[in-house]
């Protein structure tokens, strides 16, 4: 297909970096921008494209770069809070499949982190799956893998390891040819050369483990679709330093605490407040010792980060409505005179 005149095509969005993009056609990938009216109405990150996305392109005869003309509906999106006090959204990528969360294997288990990272993938249309990198530097890597699965309650577990590739034909399996795939986890903890393993090319660059306390060092800086060769695509993210929900993210505790969800079921009373109320399955599951305390706090938490997280979304609209409703009115008065 020839980009000729105002021809409208479908592409993909397959690399962004400040308000830049490369989209993937039909006959190659070409530079993109959006047009102007989709600044003028946008409001937020959320209005503008991301990697995964599904676009519409417009043809710009006079240049090399193409026009990013609409946006298509997004069968999921994998979102987080902005770092820091600023409330807005960051979306990690869009029409995603499956999420494989990578966790170095050689660090202490973190079960409040990895439960965060769950919670974020839940009930946003992705599968979770759990990688444990650096397999082969821990010491008790089954052991691990076994704590993981006792918290991520029938999410699929991989160790892997870089030297031996070890655990990548079981990776390789789970992943279909129609997947979209993202990578989320903390800087250093070897996505990229994941990435580079499952691409059978070192196409991301890496970065040497230091030698004080072997940790990878970050490398990935923007996000990049790229095509697996047994089929698929997979997305490569910048290591997160902090993981804050989004409010949107309102049903994804249910996900990745369906051990309490279940409990919430048992109790006696449909509106318990788990506080106090005779017949109470959560407090008899902490009392026994069904339920861990740790557990419990950390569902509590997120619970309340989501309750905030929708506080200031919710002011935030209003005022981006306010806001819009004032660009209405002043192009109906620019229209009339």
């Amino acid at each position: 297909m020839n980009f000729t005149g105002n021809e409208e095509l479908l592409a993909r969005v397959i690399n962004e970096q400040k308000g830049r993009y490369i989209v993937e056609t039909t006959t190659g990938p070409r530079s993109a921008l959006v047009k102007g009216k989709m600044h003028y109405e946008a409001f937020s990150r959320m209005d503008y494209p991301a990697v995964g996305d599904w676009v519409i392109l417009r043809d710009v005869a006079t240049t090399d770069e193409v026009i990013i003309d609409e946006i298509l509906p997004r069968y999921s999106k994998i979102t987080r809070k902005v770092a820091g006090l600023k409330t807005d959204v960051q979306i990690v990528a869009t029409n995603v499949t499956k999420v494989f969360i990578v966790v170095s294997a050689e660090e202490p288990l973190n079960a409040r982190k990895l439960e965060r990272y769950l919670a974020a993938v839940w009930d946003n249309g992705a599968s979770p799956f759990i990688v444990f990198s650096k397999a082969d530097l821990a010491e008790n890597s089954e052991q691990i893998k076994q704590d993981a699965e006792l918290i991520a309650f029938g999410v699929p577990v991989f160790l892997w390891s870089a030297e031996t590739m070890d655990g990548k034909e079981e990776i390789l399996e789970h992943i279909d040819t129609e997947d979209t795939i993202v990578l989320i986890g903390s800087s250093g903890v070897g996505k990229s050369t994941l990435i580079n393993a499952l691409l059978e090319a070192d196409i991301q660059k890496t970065g040497a483990v230091r030698a004080e306390d072997k940790r990878g060092r970050h490398t990935t800086t923007h996000r990049e679709l790229l095509l697996l060769p047994t089929g698929g695509v997979i997305i490569d993210t910048p290591g997160m330093r902090e993981l804050q929900l989004w409010a949107e993210d309102d049903q994804s505790l249910s996900g990745s605490f369906n051990d309490i969800s279940t409990l919430f079921e048992q109790c006696r009373f449909a509106d318990c407040s788990h506080k106090t109320e005779p017949g109470c399955a959560v407090l008899s599951a902490l009392e026994n010792g069904t339920l861990e305390n740790s557990r419990w706090q950390s569902y509590l938490k997120l619970q309340r980060e989501l309750a905030y997280a929708e506080r200031k979304q919710n002011a935030r609209l209003a005022s981006e409505e306010k806001k819009r409703w004032k660009k209405v009115t002043q192009k109906r008065k620019k229209d009339k005179y």
